[in-house]
Order: structure tokens, then sequence, then C-alpha cells
């Protein structure tokens, strides 16, 4: 089986994976936060195609409660992987990438909010060591660029999860691809 490979977004990956993962407004965004310091996009490939994303936010959380009980805790938002390709690894992968990015980068801890009606993502933070923050639920807002260009904001109800990186060896430089020709 063919293991995902995890970078941070470049401008040349972003048609691929607006096409494959849909939302190119929004990844739009993410990029341009990202040329500002204010967060890293990553994408994962599966080969040659296009597999899954995922973004480290590291300004203040939107969210009060959050800011309030995890000042300056750098959030895993967003993680999408394509439909056909789950359960192969790439969320794994992505978050992994995400972890290890912090812990380089001096990070004690991240911090996500997955929906309550999302159980299957759930499991997935379990096994990874995500737990509980221990205040309750959030109302976080998902934000859609519409084919119009309009950005609508929703409501969701989430739960908060927290994981310790002290320990987390980062990994070593030679892992990450070089020269791709994704890259």
């Amino acid at each position: 089986m063919t293991e995902p490979h995890v970078w941070p977004a470049r401008s040349a990956d972003l048609i691929p994976f607006a096409a494959a993962l849909g939302d190119g407004g929004f990844l739009i965004d993410r990029l341009m936060r990202q040329r500002k310091d204010q967060g890293v996009l990553f994408f994962a490939w599966l080969g040659t195609r296009p597999a899954g994303a995922v973004y480290l936010w590291l300004e203040e959380a939107e969210e009060p409660p959050i800011r309030r009980h995890l000042p300056g805790v750098a959030l895993l938002t967003h993680l999408q992987v394509r439909d056909g390709l789950r359960n192969r690894g790439v969320g794994r992968a992505l978050v992994g990438a995400v972890e290890r990015h912090l812990a380089e980068h001096g990070h004690d801890r991240v911090a996500l909010a997955v929906r309550t009606d999302n159980p299957a993502a759930a499991r997935l933070y379990d096994r990874l060591g995500y737990r509980d923050w221990g205040h309750g639920d959030v109302v976080c807002y998902a934000r859609t660029t519409l084919p119009d260009g309009r950005v609508i904001d929703e409501p969701e109800h989430c739960h908060v999860l927290v994981k310790d990186l002290a320990g987390l060896t980062p990994a070593p430089r030679a892992e990450w691809p070089i020269g791709a020709a994704h890259r």
C-alpha cells in the first residue's frame, strides 16, 4: 500500500487540491494566512493523487471559551480526507505532520474541535492520544465559500480535545520529500 506523503502547501498544489477537496476559496485563504505566518496548510498525497488537507491555526482561537482556557495553544483545524481514500492512513499522516511541526517549533500542546455528530473523527483523535479538555462543548463556526464567492459561517457543536506534545520527537528533515514533483 502506498504511504501518504505530507508537507506544507505551495501555490502549485492549490489547483489539484481544490479540484479534489472542493472549497478552493478556503484553501486560498489558508495559504494566504500561511504566507503571513498565521498558520500552516498541509497537503497529503497518496502516490500522485491529492488525498487530504489539514490547517494548523497559529493565531489565537476565534471561540472565546477556547481562547480563555487554552491561550496560545495551536489548533489543528479542518482535517479533510478525500472520499474514497479514507481509512488508508491519510488522516493519521496529516495529524502526525502537524504534531511534528509543532514539536519542532517548541510547542508543548495542540488542541482541536470535533463536531459532536462526527464519532468517526472522534475515534481517530482518541486513537492518536487526544483527550477531552474538561470545559464542556463549544459552538464553533464552519466557514464555507459558495460557488458565487459568498462566504457563510455555520454553527457547529464541538467537543474540544487536547494532546500533550512533550516528549514528541520531531521528524528528521530527510522524511520530508525533497525536490518532489508536487513541491
